[in-house]
């Protein structure tokens, strides 16, 4: 897997070149300084992800991720930062994942895992390799959860909170890497929500003229963005 890496501090650069060429399978083929070097090289070196600072002189990261998600063949983008508060940000630019400096080990290791396994679901069609639970850490041990189980996905921040079965729990995982590989099991009814499609009963408008869903096992009705209504109003013709 071919990596590129940009960031505007050279430390910050060299310790995530040590980090990638300690992973199995994966390269860095390019360095970066800013946005626009990061364009550069992946227009010549076309890598498979891209780990991007966000704070940089120029062009900022938010802004390459955009330009990114245009081109083709389109990398993988995962931001590495030191502030956490760009976190919606990051996922509205879709970004695979959202690394906090100084970046763990085992964290980026998931992070390229989970770029792995959707270049597979991609490549495979009908997603043969695609997982049947998520995994939750909780206090030092892990959680699995049926995704039959899922009611729905909800971003906060830097984690989604999965509402299912048996309550809630916190993923590091990104809802757009969630809607690319479950888009047949879920529906987005905003930005920061992604619903299973068995649980929608009905849309309805609450007294202040907002439309709602109303889930089958949902405890109060979750807002529908404007963007997303004709289209949830169609699915739900077809249920």
């Amino acid at each position: 897997m071919k990596v590129v890496i940009a960031d505007d501090e050279p430390l910050a650069r060299d310790r995530l070149r040590v980090l990638v060429e300690e992973q199995g399978g994966t390269r860095v083929v390019a360095v970066a300084a800013d946005g626009e070097q990061a364009l550069r090289a992946c227009a010549e070196h076309h890598p498979d992800v891209v780990l991007l600072d966000i704070s940089m002189p120029g062009m900022d990261g938010l802004e390459t991720a955009r330009h990114l998600a245009a081109t083709e063949p389109r990398p993988a983008v995962i931001f590495c930062t030191a502030f956490d508060a760009h976190a919606l940000s990051a996922f509205e630019a879709e970004a695979i994942d959202y690394l906090v400096k100084p970046v763990r080990p085992e964290r980026l290791a998931a992070a390229l895992e989970r770029v792995r396994r959707l270049a597979a679901v991609r490549t495979n069609g009908a997603g043969r390799s695609r997982r049947t639970h998520l995994c939750a850490r909780l206090r030092g041990s892990l959680r699995l959860i049926p995704i039959d189980d899922i009611h729905y996905l909800q971003a906060e921040e830097k984690y989604v909170v999965v509402h299912h079965a048996r309550g809630e729990d916190l993923i590091e995982e990104s809802l757009k890497s969630l809607e690319e590989e479950f888009g047949d099991r879920f529906v987005r009814i905003h930005r920061n929500c992604l619903v299973a499609r068995h649980e929608l009963i009905e849309l309805k408008r609450s007294p202040d003229g907002h439309v709602q869903a109303v889930l089958r096992h949902g405890r109060q009705p979750l807002e529908v963005s404007r963007r997303c209504v004709s289209s949830l109003k169609e699915r739900l013709a077809h249920l």
